[in-house]
């Protein structure tokens, strides 16, 4: 069954994990630096079993300034906060930090706990609470229940209770459908168990035995074990706090921040286009370029901000932006972000993820940058449709496969079948190859396959007298190379509807003929009478090509490539080329010869034309290699037909 993970925000030292241990029973700090110092550093966990049988996970987020980092990474997997302000010192620096990243990841719901209530005088307590609901107004906390409570008294913690009771009752569970994803917070090893994993379930279920795979790097372990709040289970699913173990992988080899899913699921890139909010608490614009840390999922990179219409951002501005990142992340659009300043280290901004592996953008041009305002449009405003042509689009000829393109998208299984079946029926989403199912945008292979007509066309002009382009070269000559099945496909769609014409190893335009100038068909009929008058004696081709000498040499081969492919002349080796008329003669005359005698060598074949070695050889292989004839030993018998 889903869960829901419940999330703790709020300055340092107001009181969270006082606040979980009274409500729980469970100290979630277990460094001894925690317990030293009396504040959280890194994240803890504890679990609240309800009366309408749910458990809910909690996560005890730091509140000190230096460990926001860590205070980020357990809010990406929150489901509801519970904002947390001492009624002793009201609304703190942390307090709006804290604020401000559970808005920029996309929190909608929560409670507001007044602590240390018992520390406080009645007008005080009140006068507090009026701080924090004016503080709070206009979110989504604006009307939460605000319930003052003393964890050393226990007094409000019953209501905690019940009003969380009333919340997760309300919520309408759904079927969890997609991969399994779990952002890793921490990473160790228990002798006698090997390595063990723990994070906030995200996404989707997984099972005891199955693989999984840890983004960016792509290792593959088996799941030997699941315990969800310390207890084992066969499987687990969305909203849970959850533990697994590994087999097959070292704990070296697995860092927090990565995200374990299903194999396939994802897809690492060092680019993304996101939707930016800058908060309108930043004292200064924002640069195009500026660097920053990256807050997604349980993972900080450092990148920059490309500002893609704008050359600056002020504070509370919306920007399109591609944050260009020095390592590789996994993300699904619609995942949420938080930046921070490099240094010092201070929130800026956050916001949702829009493509996970665009192409890196331009922006100096208005083109460019008009370009980014209509793909963000799509990304913002369009349909599943849109947003699937416009990724298929963007990948060119090279295409995206199925698997490619639900990892995109973040959609898998029947639910991406049927979102592809109407455009790919409408024939807007070619699918070049079967096995694969790799799909190219119907746009992107008309411009090719124009491509293909207009590098034609140019060879025609240039060769007119050449019959067709051979199909490979062809395919070399496209900036970029197109992708062999996508340029197959096209040729046979080109040839389906008549534009083209195949000819065993060339390809032509449908309409192109071969049309010879005056002077070359003057040529044409030169060597055709040099080579018939020849007969079995032929000139080699240096002297046939010295004897028109009033011809340029690169027009007088392609009259010779013209009647060789039209078969006046026939080239038996590289250096002896025949008249037809004179080879079919020899060939009648050696079949009568072999009908009577049953056999021929080379001594009667000498005999039979009176020709030389350096002709007779050469023929005899010939009739070997179009089968009139088939060599046994030092002989030739006819080859039966």
């Amino acid at each position: 069954m889903r869960e829901i993970i419940l999330g703790t925000a709020g300055h340092v030292d107001h009181g969270k994990t006082s606040l979980i241990r009274a409500l729980t029973g469970i100290d979630t700090d277990r460094l001894k630096e925690e317990k030293a110092r009396g504040i959280t550093i890194e994240l803890g966990f504890a679990h609240l079993d309800l009366p309408c049988g749910h458990r809910l996970g909690i996560v005890d987020v730091p509140g000190h300034e230096k460990f926001v980092r860590n205070m980020v990474a357990g809010a990406a997997g929150m489901d509801m906060v519970a904002f947390v302000v001492a009624a002793d010192e009201g609304i703190m620096p942390q307090t709006k930090e804290h604020f401000d990243i559970c808005r920029l990841l996309g929190l909608r719901d929560g409670l507001i706990v007044l602590t240390k209530k018992d520390m406080v005088e009645p007008d005080w307590l009140i006068m507090v609470q009026e701080e924090v609901r004016e503080f709070f107004s206009g979110s989504f906390l604006e009307n939460a229940p605000l319930i003052p409570v003393s964890s050393v008294t226990g007094e409000g913690i019953e209501e905690i209770k019940q009003v969380l009771d009333a919340k997760v009752r309300a919520i309408n569970f759904q079927e969890e459908f997609g991969p399994f994803r779990l952002a890793v917070d921490r990473v160790f090893s228990m002798k006698g168990f090997g390595t063990v994993i723990t994070g906030s379930s995200l996404s989707g279920r997984i099972a005891a035995g199955e693989d999984l795979t840890f983004y960016p790097g792509g290792l593959t372990a088996k799941i030997r074990g699941i315990q969800v709040h310390g207890a084992a289970r066969e499987l687990v699913e969305a909203g849970h706090r959850t533990a697994i173990n590994l087999q097959g992988i070292d704990k070296e080899q697995i860092s927090r921040g990565d995200m374990a899913a299903a194999p396939g699921s994802m897809l690492a890139s060092t680019l993304l286009d996101a939707d930016l909010h800058y908060l309108k608490g930043n004292s200064k614009k924002l640069k195009n370029r500026s660097q920053v840390r990256l807050h997604v999922g349980t993972r900080e990179i450092v990148g920059r901000v490309v500002l893609l219409e704008k050359d600056g951002l002020d504070p509370g501005e919306d920007a399109n932006i591609q944050l260009i990142l020095k390592e590789p992340v996994t993300v699904w659009p619609g995942d949420r972000f938080v930046i921070r300043s490099y240094s010092p280290a201070v929130t800026l901004g956050g916001g949702v993820i829009l493509n996970n592996f665009p192409p890196k953008r331009k922006r100096a041009a208005e083109r460019d940058r008009q370009r980014s305002r209509e793909v963000f449009a799509v990304y913002k405003n369009g349909g599943l449709t849109e947003k699937i042509l416009l990724l298929l689009e963007e990948s060119g000829v090279q295409g995206i496969t199925a698997e490619q393109l639900a990892a995109r998208l973040g959609l898998f299984g029947k639910r991406l079948k049927k979102q592809l079946e109407q455009p790919i029926s409408a024939k807007k989403i070619l699918v070049v190859e079967a096995d694969s199912q790799r799909l190219v945008a119907a746009s992107v292979a008309d411009k090719l396959a124009e491509a293909i007509l207009a590098l034609l066309g140019k060879y025609h002009r240039d060769n007119p007298i050449k019959n067709g382009l051979a199909t490979e070269e062809l395919r070399s000559k496209l900036k970029p190379p197109a992708d062999q099945r996508l340029f197959q496909y096209l040729i046979s769609s080109l040839s389906r509807q008549g534009r083209i014409v195949q000819e065993g190893a060339e390809v032509r335009l449908a309409g192109h003929h071969i049309t010879l100038q005056v002077d070359e068909q003057a040529m044409q009929n030169k060597i055709g009478r040099v080579y018939q008058q020849a007969g079995l004696e032929p000139p080699l081709l240096k002297e046939v090509l010295a004897s028109l000498s009033e011809f340029p040499e690169k027009r007088i081969q392609q009259v010779m490539d013209l009647l060789l492919r039209q078969g006046v002349l026939v080239k038996v080796n590289e250096s002896l080329i025949f008249h037809k008329e004179a080879l079919n003669a020899l060939a009648d005359k050696m079949t009568a010869f072999m009908l009577k005698e049953g056999e021929i060598d080379a001594p009667r074949f000498k005999d039979l034309t009176g020709l030389s070695r350096k002709f007779s050889i050469p023929l005899l292989e010939y009739f070997d290699k179009i089968k009139l004839t088939i060599r046994v030993d030092d002989k030739r018998v006819l080859r039966k037909r």
